[in-house]
C-alpha cells in the first residue's frame, strides 16, 4: 500500500528525499494547472508552483495535521499565486482554464475537448473558452481562486477556506460574489 501524503510529508520533514520525490510526482501537474488558472502565465505558473515545492520541502516540519495535506498545499500555492499577483499584476492579462499536455481523459479540465469536432465547433469553442479566460481575469484573484478551486480541483468551501486562510463563510462569499460577477461580465460581453 502507497503511503499517503500526509505520511510522505511527515518523512519529508525528517528529510526523506523519496518522500518528496513522490509528492513532487502526485502533486506537480495538478499544483501547476491551478497556478496556471490563476496567474494567466504558463512560465510564470511553473516558477510559482515549483516555489510552492521548496516551501513545501523547507517547511514540512510545519504541517500539522489538522488539514489534509492537498489543504495544506494548495495554500502555500495560492498564496504565492496571490503575492505573485500583486508583485506583478499579470492576472490582468489572460487566464486559461486548462494548460498544454493536459491530459485529455482529465475529468478535472473546465474545458474538456470533444469527439473530432468540426472547424466551426472548435471556432465556437475557441470564443466561448475566451470569454470565459477574459471574464476570470477580471475577478479579484480570491474570487477568481476560489471560484477555480472549486470548478477545476472540485475543492468544498470548507477546503477552499483552509487554502485561503479565511472563515467557510468567507469563502462562500468568495464562491458566489465570483460566480455573480462571472454571470455579469458574460452577460456584458454576449
Amino acid at each position: 500500500m502507497e503511503p499517503s501524503d500526509e505520511e510522505l510529508c511527515a518523512r519529508v520533514a525528517a528529510n526523506d528525499e523519496t518522500a518528496f520525490e513522490l509528492l513532487l510526482d502526485r502533486h506537480q501537474e495538478r499544483a501547476w494547472r491551478l497556478a496556471a488558472a490563476i496567474l494567466g502565465n504558463d512560465a510564470e505558473a511553473r516558477d510559482v508552483s515549483q516555489e510552492a515545492f521548496l516551501r513545501l520541502h523547507q517547511f514540512a516540519n510545519r504541517f500539522d495535521g489538522r488539514a489534509r495535506f492537498t489543504t495544506w498545499f494548495h495554500r502555500i500555492l495560492v498564496n504565492l499565486c496571490i503575492d505573485h499577483q500583486r508583485r506583478s499584476r499579470w492576472w490582468r492579462k489572460f487566464v486559461p482554464l486548462a494548460g498544454p499536455g493536459r491530459d485529455p481523459d482529465d475529468e478535472t479540465a473546465v474545458d474538456p475537448p470533444a469527439d473530432e469536432p468540426g472547424p466551426e465547433e472548435t471556432a465556437i469553442r475557441n470564443e466561448e473558452s475566451d470569454h470565459v479566460r477574459r471574464a476570470l481575469a477580471r475577478l479579484t484573484p480570491k474570487q477568481r481562486a476560489a471560484v477555480l478551486m472549486q470548478a477545476q480541483e472540485g475543492l468544498s468551501s470548507r477546503e477552499i477556506a483552509a487554502v485561503l486562510g479565511c472563515s467557510d463563510a468567507t469563502a462562500r462569499v468568495h464562491i458566489h460574489r465570483g460566480l455573480i460577477e462571472l454571470r455579469k461580465l458574460m452577460s456584458r460581453e454576449s
